[in-house]
């Protein structure tokens, strides 16, 4: 095979799977590694792909790269439905408190909460993100607390000192996190510093942690961990985690529900 054509195969391999490593490279092409991280190298020169430890990356999957929050409503929307489902189900009956943290998969979630506000007694919503809001106040059943300070307007949530500081001052029965990044030694982890901040005093401040993540998240680290893997009780995922994922929520004793 021309190394034109094997080029070809590799941004393919990225672009379906969104990582390829060295050593699948080399058995599936039947290649040196040495050749393989020259391919690689090439590629990343003509700004193909993005190289890291092991392998490579898309090059859009860098540590700060994040989406704006409309660009990110129609990603993998059928698996964020199915997610926000289940973690409805969480959901403790009669007096309960419970964290929305910003997102789309909670947006979702807050629709759901509006619908079975019945259900559950006098539920208080706690949220900082202005969309998760919006969602539930359609109705007078459930009580919400909106946590105030700066929007950053990539995600609409509140972010800063103050919204820290009003989480660490409470605890609530059980918070809904979602996560940019979901990965066996890293943990759980977003691109800015401010919205970790923020997801970091979520974490610490609630009774039981769910973490909201469709499969895409899986072994991605971004720049900001904000907590570790036991640190949380629940993963809602749409898709069983393999291989060192698996290992390392199990291990930390994360219970992982399918959606």
């Amino acid at each position: 095979m021309f190394a034109e054509e094997r080029h070809r195969l590799i941004a393919e391999l990225i672009e379906e799977h969104g990582k390829v490593s060295v050593s699948e490279l080399a058995d599936r092409f039947g290649i040196t590694r040495e050749t393989v991280r020259r391919d690689l190298a090439q590629l990343e020169t003509a700004d193909l792909l993005r190289r890291v430890h092991g392998g490579a990356v898309a090059r859009t999957t860098a540590s700060i790269t994040e989406q704006s929050h409309l660009a990110r409503t129609g990603l993998h929307s059928d698996a964020k439905q199915r997610i926000a489902a289940a973690a409805a189900e969480l959901l403790p009956s009669g007096q309960v408190s419970a964290v929305l943290d910003a997102g789309t998969t909670t947006e979702l979630l807050a629709t759901r909460l509006v619908g079975m506000a019945e259900r559950h007694g006098e539920l208080l919503a706690i949220t900082h993100a202005l969309p998760v809001a919006q969602r539930l106040a359609a109705t007078q059943t459930l009580q919400l607390e909106l946590v105030g300070g700066r929007v950053r307007g990539l995600t609409s949530a509140a972010i800063g000192p103050r919204v820290v500081a009003h989480y660490a001052s409470l605890r609530p029965d059980i918070a809904f996190v979602g996560t940019n990044g979901l990965h066996a030694s890293f943990g759980l982890s977003t691109p800015d510093d401010l919205e970790a901040a923020v997801k970091t005093a979520i974490v610490d401040s609630a009774r039981r942690v769910v973490i909201l993540a469709d499969a895409s998240k899986f072994s991605q680290e971004t720049l900001v961990r904000f907590a570790a893997l036991d640190a949380v009780d629940t993963l809602v995922t749409d898709a069983r985690p393999e291989g060192d994922l698996a290992e390392a929520l199990e291990a930390a004793d994360v219970e992982v529900m399918l959606a």
